[in-house]
């Protein structure tokens, strides 16, 4: 458990036993059932959260009570609403456990302090926020500009081997399009 964070956190910035050490004693594990809520819309984002095992979906409900899936959350993946994090304010989020999952967390208070220990996970965090946002641009891009074909295949990329842990309703609402039109383009990829 401990060595997928370490070897996450160490992708931009190298980490001694000492820091690593220091990482172990800030995070907390936590296991949700399948179907328990990370975080519900109203809440406010009290961690940061590292996926160890599992599946998780992020999601919004219009008033019509239509989800919208805006992400799959897998192992050594980050999840959370980083704007309620930081401001604490409400989230407008969902996230719950498509699967039985087990998650470290870390507060914001110490996430301030893991900065102040070790210096250089500033930059590691820095570099997974810079990253999240180029993903959510080309997400936004890809949604109005895309085919839904290309969406699915953009998807896939992504999400390779996703799809036997996922039902296809939830692939279908990541997408932006119904069941019957994901349905149709996986026929047609396979034909």
């Amino acid at each position: 458990m401990w060595d997928l964070l370490i070897k996450n956190l160490s992708k931009f910035v190298p980490l001694d036993s000492q820091e690593a050490g220091i990482v172990q004693s800030l995070f907390t594990y936590k296991k949700y059932r399948r179907k328990q809520y990370i975080l519900q819309e109203g809440d406010v984002t009290r961690y940061e959260t590292f996926i160890v095992k599992g599946v998780t979906r992020t999601y919004e409900v219009d008033d019509k009570g239509q989800e919208h899936i805006l992400q799959f959350g897998l192992e050594d993946w980050w999840v959370g609403d980083l704007y309620s994090f930081l401001t604490e304010s409400p989230t407008s989020y969902n996230i719950d456990c498509l699967e039985d999952t087990e998650v470290l967390h870390i507060t914001k208070a110490d996430l301030e302090t893991l900065y102040e220990k070790v210096p250089k996970m500033e930059r590691h965090f820095r570099i997974i926020i810079q990253n999240a946002f180029i993903a959510s641009s080309q997400r936004l891009s890809a949604s109005l500009a895309k085919s839904a074909p290309e969406r699915y295949e953009d998807f896939i990329k992504k999400y390779p081997q996703i799809e036997q842990r996922v039902a296809n309703h939830q692939i279908a609402s990541y997408l932006g399009i119904t069941p019957q039109t994901l349905s149709r383009i996986r026929s047609q990829e396979r034909s």
